[in-house]
């Protein structure tokens, strides 16, 4: 990924929260028929030595993970936040009108050796692990065990894990850093005043960095 200095991440714990943030991922993996590519959310686990671990699972009528079995070079995409900014926000457009559009985003991009795992017991293990993190936000969560065990095990036969053996982080914060202090203030004025939850997110990150940039 081509990535200007100015719009490096933060830090590396900024990168993994928005991959616990927003654990969506697009997953790509090389073939013998070319790249294959996938959705699903990932899950971290982090290591005693420092390292971290992607974990997930595809169905296993799904092409890509057959060739990981003995590990595979792959690549895990994950977006958070994201919006379209306008011109017409910089203030400079009045001064000189060199402006143009651009699109701002916060993403990493996780590289690392993609392995299935076919293991029944490790594989019913995580998807209880995988329940239990997004199932936290409601009062009544749901549990794998609450299914009928047959109806479970029906399931499990039809999944496989994969796992993610991470090697390295990179992460891009398009934030309108490149652009002078008004045109930043310009731009999160014009995210507010749309109102929306991606514009109000946008607005809110663009804030952030810039707090961490007059605190430098």
């Amino acid at each position: 990924m081509y990535c200007p200095r100015h719009f490096e991440a933060p830090d590396r714990q900024a990168m993994l929260a928005l991959i616990d943030d927003a654990p969506l991922a697009t997953l790509v993996v090389g073939s013998e028929g070319g790249l294959q590519a996938e959705h699903l959310p990932l899950l971290r686990f982090d290591n005693a030595d420092g390292r971290c671990r992607l974990r997930g699972h595809v169905a296993r009528a799904n092409p890509i993970w057959r060739g990981t079995l003995a590990g595979v070079a792959a690549l895990a995409v994950f977006r958070r936040d994201s919006h379209y900014v306008s011109p017409g926000w910089y203030p400079s457009k009045q001064d000189h009108g060199k402006v143009v559009p651009t699109w701002n985003y916060t993403v990493v991009h996780v590289h690392g050796v993609l392995t299935a795992i076919e293991d029944r017991g490790w594989l019913r293990e995580f998807l209880g692990q995988l329940t239990a993190r997004h199932e936290a936000m409601f009062e009544r969560p749901w549990r794998v065990e609450d299914a009928p065990p047959d109806y479970i095990d029906k399931m499990l036969a039809a999944v496989v894990g994969i796992e993610l053996t991470v090697e390295r982080l990179q992460g891009k914060w398009k934030l309108s850093q490149n652009r002078p202090a008004p045109d930043r203030a310009g731009v999160v004025a014009g995210l507010a005043t749309l109102g929306t939850g991606p514009a109000v997110a946008m607005a809110d990150v663009i804030s952030a960095i810039d707090e961490d940039m007059a605190d430098q």
